[in-house]
């Protein structure tokens, strides 16, 4: 049986395990904390503006189980917030027990607090990857998945240093790129003056901290807006931020929370003493970072050059997903190239021709656009969303944009990729 070793858990990790468990494999799940989803913990929104269609898309192609999960968790459905529409917010404070009962469910082997440090080649080909204690794991086909956040040393060069992030690197060490320690250089993402990474977009807030007004509004609409006096409207942090479907100029002349368990404060940082000037936010404190005030977590430093199909380039048997893969932004752009990774990981290690997902539709043009535009100076200051930004643009221009399921669901069945990451390939 083909052994598939994933290395992080987060979307992208976890989605690859289940196709790749799906498709047949022996899957073993690395991630170097106590939880799954990293990143995911603290994020909570899906299902806005293209990422409908693209979340539908890959149900109808057959990773439906994510995707129910976090329909299931949402705290709020089909809201609207500025430049956003149809969106689901998920409750963090319990989305990822029910992931983890899940892989565990499947039969998937997973390994919490186990660090990947290094790997084993031979030729072009890794043979193992090295734990922290030493140890070799082996395997057929290795999936990277370890996104680009941290380690503490670029959260330091290139951001405000540490702020304590979820991802908790000081505890559990910092990220380890494999693709770069399997001798393939790492694309950095830029920011619009040409520095490289970005800030994460977003703060959580603890909404106790808050008015009992402001949590009622939260709790009801999911959604707070607040308008900034005119003296303290800041643009300059927009160009800061990874998400730049949240760019816009409401997010600088306002304060949008969003209730995905904690307030979610779209902005990378706030001062907390100016925080603590408007009303409602008298008492308020973060949530993640707990460095919120000043700075939060620097990502896009360990972009790996991949194929559509997300096989690392030169290596013979890596795959990749998630941020790890290109300058992707959110959970359900993560899940899509999981789950495409953990298909196409069974095929590569049979020697079948890799799936590419076509340009029909709006997954395949994502991961094939983005992998374009990274070639291109300027498509590295660039980030790529189903959610808004140039990307949701063209996917409207292109007419790939629909909430219409049946729609979705007749383009597969011509195409015939129809429930294919439900195939038995071993």
């Amino acid at each position: 049986m083909t052994k598939v070793v994933i290395i992080g858990g987060g979307w992208a990790g976890c989605a690859a395990a289940i196709t790749a468990k799906k498709a047949g494999a022996d899957v073993y799940l690395y991630e170097r904390t106590d939880m799954l989803l990293g990143l995911g913990n603290v994020g909570g929104i899906m299902r806005n503006n293209g990422r409908y269609t693209a979340a539908e898309e890959c149900i109808l192609l057959g990773a439906h189980e994510l995707f129910r999960i976090t329909d299931e968790c949402s705290r709020h459905k089909n809201i609207s917030f500025p430049g956003h529409q149809h969106a689901s917010l998920y409750d963090v404070n319990i989305i990822e027990p029910r992931v983890k009962s899940l892989v565990l469910s499947m039969g998937i082997n997973l390994f919490l607090q186990h660090r990947i440090t290094d790997v084993e080649m031979k030729e072009q080909r890794i043979t193992g990857v090295r734990l922290q204690n030493k140890q070799i794991i082996e395997g057929d086909i290795f999936i990277e998945t370890t996104g680009s956040t941290g380690p503490m040393g670029n959260c330091l060069k290139y951001g405000n240093g540490c702020a304590m992030c979820v991802l908790r690197c000081p505890s559990f060490g910092p990220r380890v790129s494999l693709s770069q320690k399997s001798g393939v250089e790492d694309i950095l993402g830029q920011r619009a003056n040409g520095s490289y990474g970005a800030f994460s977009g977003s703060c959580k807030l603890n909404k106790d901290s808050l008015s009992k007004e402001i949590v009622n509004e939260l709790n009801k609409k999911g959604v707070y807006i607040l308008a900034i006096p005119k003296e303290e409207i800041t643009f300059e942090k927009l160009d800061m931020k990874v998400c730049q479907q949240y760019a816009l100029k409401e997010y600088a002349e306002n304060l949008i929370l969003l209730d995905t368990g904690h307030a979610k404060l779209m902005a990378p940082f706030y001062p907390l003493e100016k925080l603590r000037k408007f009303k409602g936010f008298e008492n308020v404190r973060y949530e993640d970072p707990y460095a919120g005030g000043m700075g939060n977590s620097i990502r896009y430093l360990s972009i790996a050059p991949r194929s559509n199909t997300m096989k690392v380039n030169n290596i013979d048997n890596l795959m990749c997903a998630g941020e790890k893969a290109g300058l992707f932004v959110g959970h359900t752009e993560a899940i899509v190239t999981g789950s495409l990774a953990g298909h196409n990981s069974v095929r590569l290690s049979l020697g079948m021709p890799l799936l590419e997902l076509p340009r029909l539709l709006t997954s395949g043009d994502l991961i094939a656009h983005a992998n374009e535009e990274i070639l291109k100076e300027e498509g590295l200051k660039k980030r790529y969303t189903f959610a808004g930004s140039n990307y949701f643009k063209r996917m409207k221009e292109l007419d790939l944009y629909t909430t219409d399921v049946d729609v979705i669901k007749n383009k597969l069945q011509r195409i015939n990729l129809l429930n294919i990451y439900q195939d038995k390939l071993i």
